[in-house]
């Protein structure tokens, strides 16, 4: 049986590593019993720790917020996923965040176990971060601002910069935020189009105060999915359907900016857009395996020409 300190940690990690323990679980988890774990539980809150307890049946523990921000509590594991995540500071997505990350970062070194440190030293020694300052890269306090918008079903009122430099007033309810190939992006309902929107974020400067609650609407798929059919082909010039013979995870893998919905064990479709033809032709064929294009027929057209282009090209002299 663990002594009183080891145990009072682990029964602290184990509060936090989900929302809701009942009594037995934690008894046994900690091989105790449940008087014992309702005395430690009585320990951590006379050492400042917001234990709410449910009785009954169905009752049981959760930890909730304080006042201070109390010490957590990871496995070797998680330790080293922090530090990597802190090392290369949100992918250079999020202006200003490197130096809050690295700050963050020289505090959980302080604190890591030797044997710790050591990895993480070394994953760190060979991760590259991204560029501090990558194009489309937003400020932390908006995406501060519409986060808090998202959750408190508040409407969201700013100016927007569309694809063609097209600028516009728009006032929407805001649903989620959904981070895509280094880009963040907001999923809203469009209350002046009266349809679904998505957003580029560092394109969007917020107008303030937030208007009124809304009821929050269903959209119409999980967000990630809708948002990445949004900006890998409705907001290009040209969109691309095509029927790639591989399967779904061998294609995705090197799809990119596109889509891939898996048909069969060896086919899937393909969804992506483009400003010109001639970049989807090259793009396609480079995913390496056979396809055939659905949509559009200028496309297939577009394909002959860049293959008499390029079987020219291979057999030209030296």
């Amino acid at each position: 049986m663990l002594e009183t300190s080891a145990r009072l940690l682990r029964l602290l990690s184990l509060l936090q590593s989900r929302r809701d323990w009942t009594g037995p679980e934690l008894a046994e988890r900690l091989d105790v019993t449940a008087r014992t774990v309702r005395r430690d539980v009585e320990r951590l809150r006379a050492l400042g720790y917001p234990v709410h307890a449910t009785p009954g049946t169905a009752g049981g523990y959760r930890l909730g917020a304080g006042a201070a921000l109390p010490p957590l509590l990871l496995d070797d594991d998680e330790a080293i996923a922090v530090a990597l995540c802190l090392r290369t500071g949100a992918g250079g997505s999020v202006e200003g965040i490197e130096e809050t990350s690295l700050r963050a970062l020289a505090k959980l070194e302080q604190v890591l176990p030797s044997r710790l440190r050591r990895r993480a030293q070394a994953m760190e020694a060979v991760a590259v971060a991204r560029p501090a300052s990558l194009p489309g890269a937003v400020a932390q306090d908006v995406l501060t601002a519409i986060g808090a918008a998202c959750r408190d079903h508040e409407r969201l009122r700013f100016d927007y910069r569309a694809h063609g430099g097209t600028a516009s007033r728009r006032t929407v309810e805001p649903h989620s935020l959904v981070h895509h190939g280094r880009r963040w992006y907001l999923l809203a309902w469009d209350t002046d189009r009266q349809d679904w929107r998505t957003f580029r974020v560092d394109r969007m400067d917020l107008r303030t105060p937030t208007g009124p609650r809304f009821a929050p609407r269903r959209p119409p798929s999980d967000a990630a999915s809708y948002v990445a059919r949004g900006v890998t082909s409705r907001a290009y010039r040209h969109q691309a359907v095509v029927v790639v013979h591989a399967p779904a995870e061998a294609v995705a893998e090197y799809a990119g900016y596109a889509t891939v919905e898996s048909t069969g064990p060896d086919s899937c479709v393909l969804r992506t857009g483009s400003e010109s033809l001639d970049a989807l032709a090259v793009y396609i064929g480079m995913l390496g395996v056979d396809f055939e294009v659905r949509e559009p027929p200028e496309l297939a057209e577009r394909l002959r020409v860049v293959a008499d282009r390029l079987a020219r090209a291979a057999g030209a002299p030296r």
